[in-house]
């Protein structure tokens, strides 16, 4: 079964916790802090695997994690990192954030390895905040947390020129005699189910890769048929072949038919529309008398006056498969040679300072509560307390991040003193 679309759930690693520990010796009365740091969670990492052309590995499995950083321990001991999480995909693959639809990352090319999630950082032992006046620091810094996202993947053939046309005109019969390509063939409509890629060479270096996209049907930019599933790999491609049945073998008209496939082009993409366009008129073998043949004719009127040659073909009997292929060439010379490479969009956003850690005490000796630590710090680094503003910011601060909580679970009572840094207040309700 190909598979090119699929719907994860992915997690880096959280950071492991820094620990809160102090040196206990024999003869060492006083040691210092020795709390070490928490390892770094595990990165989310998605890599190109050459051997792929399917995203079938994530058909049943929809939730992938990194591994978590180990807690810090005593002694200075560092807890160990969290394994990094590796996912496999095939060259093209887009990554979407499902919600936004924003692009993660885009896998082909150049860029054959991204990370996409980074694991949280390990926690700082409270040895690191040993200071001149604060020669015991009782708190610890938390792991970072865990990145997460839900995510599309979809994989996008990357080819230079591609075959599109209604099912069972011949595209899978041109594309197998032009390159080393060998997709299934059958007189059946959609027996195509994936796309197919091929290698035209065309010889004194010159050469393109062709895609031969699944049979599309009206309504595919709505859902309809199968076609809708396959239009998003005619997105990398730089010059589109139209493939018409030009002997009208089951009825259809030609004309008709390539405005239809241009309509559902438009209505996904109309960037779609602005590709350059060929018109090959195949199964011209099954033509018994050309001369009571109008099609090539008709085509001819209708599209070339708009810049859009038409060749008569035959995918069996080998009829100007040249001279369409060398115009294939030529055209795609003519565009703009860097690959279609979707840039990344999305940015996960995570507020650090909410991780930086602090503790609420009681100073038995000065009969004061004591508030203390980098996160308490970083605050008053930018906050004005002797502004109104900025008191009222000072309040919401320590309501939103529990600290009055915990100060009432200690018993402090109305008028009872809050120490923080250089700053004291009295407390009230």
């Amino acid at each position: 079964m190909f598979t090119d679309t699929a719907r994860i759930h992915i997690s880096s690693g959280k950071g492991g916790d820094g620990h809160v520990s102090f040196r206990r010796e024999k003869f060492v009365p006083d040691g210092g802090p020795d709390g070490g740091d928490g390892g770094k969670g595990g990165d989310v990492i998605f890599e190109v695997d050459k051997g792929l052309n399917t995203l079938n590995d994530y058909r049943y499995k929809h939730k992938f994690s990194a591994g978590n950083g180990q807690d810090g321990q005593n002694k200075r001991c560092s807890g160990s990192n969290g394994a990094d999480l590796i996912l496999k995909v095939p060259e093209g693959t887009v990554v979407r954030e499902i919600e936004s639809g924003k692009v993660v990352a885009d896998l082909s090319h150049d860029n054959l390895r991204q990370t996409v999630l980074k694991g949280g950082r390990g926690g700082k032992g409270n040895m690191n905040y040993a200071t001149s006046t604060m020669q015991a620091p009782k708190y610890a810094q938390p792991g970072g947390p865990a990145q997460e996202i839900d995510v599309i993947l979809e994989l996008k053939v990357i080819a230079d020129v591609g075959l599109v046309g209604f099912p069972n005109v011949g595209k899978s019969t041109l594309l197998s005699r032009v390159t080393n390509a060998e997709p299934k063939i059958a007189n059946y409509h959609f027996t195509t189910l994936n796309p197919n890629l091929g290698v035209v060479d065309l010889g004194d270096g010159k050469g393109f890769i062709m895609a031969d996209i699944p049979g599309l049907i009206e309504g595919a930019s709505e859902g309809v048929g199968l076609g809708h599933e396959f239009l998003k790999h005619i997105e990398r491609t730089k010059v589109l072949i139209h493939i018409v049945d030009g002997a009208s073998v089951e009825g259809r008209d030609p004309l008709d038919d390539i405005h239809k496939i241009n309509e559902e082009l438009e209505k996904f993409n109309p960037d779609l529309l602005k590709k350059p366009q060929i018109i090959a008129a195949n199964k011209m073998d099954a033509v018994y008398d050309e001369s009571e043949n109008d099609i090539i004719d008709r085509l001819k009127k209708e599209f070339e006056p708009k810049g859009i040659k038409v060749f008569g073909i035959s995918a069996v009997s080998g009829k100007n498969i040249r001279e369409l292929l060398y115009y294939a060439y030529e055209l795609l010379s003519q565009q703009n040679p860097e690959p279609v490479v979707y840039q990344p969009e999305f940015v996960y956003e995570q507020d650090s300072a909410a991780n930086l850690p602090y503790t609420v005490s009681y100073d038995e000796e000065d009969k004061v509560y004591v508030v203390e630590g980098p996160r308490v710090e970083r605050m008053l680094g930018y906050t004005n307390l002797d502004s109104e503003k900025g008191f009222e910011f000072f309040q919401r601060f320590l309501k939103d991040n529990g600290i009055l909580d915990e100060l009432e679970a200690l018993g402090i009572q109305e008028k009872d003193t809050v120490r923080l840094y250089g700053w004291e207040f009295e407390y009230y309700k």
